[in-house]
């Protein structure tokens, strides 16, 4: 039994990590200029922490993120550690060399840029394509495209053996070539007169 289910698991994994490396985010993003919005915003220049409260959203190119609360915290190098928490927190991005987007909600999403790695908490879901994966933690990679989802969390008890993942995807169109039609007569077309 559990080599049965050791299999279907190792083929899931496979179908999904061949599928998400299709979806990187959009590389011009990371040299656009973050523009942030919010009700409040408090800044703590000696720990370099911002804190921007109410309705906020962030823009950075294609990347919005939407939340409640969305805590900032900059490294001397320049890096960024984001939090950011909702009911739900959403952050949207373009795929890189496609006109397509993936969404993510979460509790809340945690986003380190130099890794460029968002952990979604809490009702986690990431949709792409039709795709719609759910779990109680996302692990998704920006840079690779590459996600990991966990039915529930190990850091909090309340959540073991109550959580399981959900994964839907989508049938992709196959291109198939088409030979064209020959040249049907119309119907008002008559036949020449002698």
């Amino acid at each position: 039994m559990n080599q049965s289910k050791n299999k279907i698991s190792l083929l899931l994994c496979l179908l999904l990590c061949g599928h998400a490396t299709l979806s990187y985010a959009e590389r011009a993003d990371r040299e656009k200029p973050i523009q942030m919005e919010a009700d409040r915003v408090t800044v703590d220049d000696p720990n370099q922490t911002s804190t921007f409260d109410g309705n906020v959203q962030m823009h950075q190119g294609t990347l919005l993120i939407e939340a409640n609360k969305i805590v900032v915290t900059q490294d001397q190098k320049g890096n960024s550690q984001m939090t950011a928490t909702g009911e739900p927190a959403h952050f949207r991005q373009k795929r890189d060399g496609v006109n397509e987007y993936s969404d993510g909600y979460g509790e809340r999403i945690e986003y380190d840029t130099s890794a460029e790695i968002a952990n979604i908490y809490g009702q986690a879901r990431v949709k792409r394509d039709g795709d719609d994966v759910r779990g109680e933690h996302i692990i998704y990679n920006t840079k690779t495209g590459i996600f990991q989802v966990f039915g529930a969390s190990e850091k909090n008890p309340d959540t073991l053996n109550k959580g399981r993942v959900t994964i839907v995807i989508q049938p992709k169109e196959q291109k198939t070539e088409t030979t064209p039609n020959p040249a049907k007569p119309s119907a008002t077309q008559t036949a020449p007169q002698p």
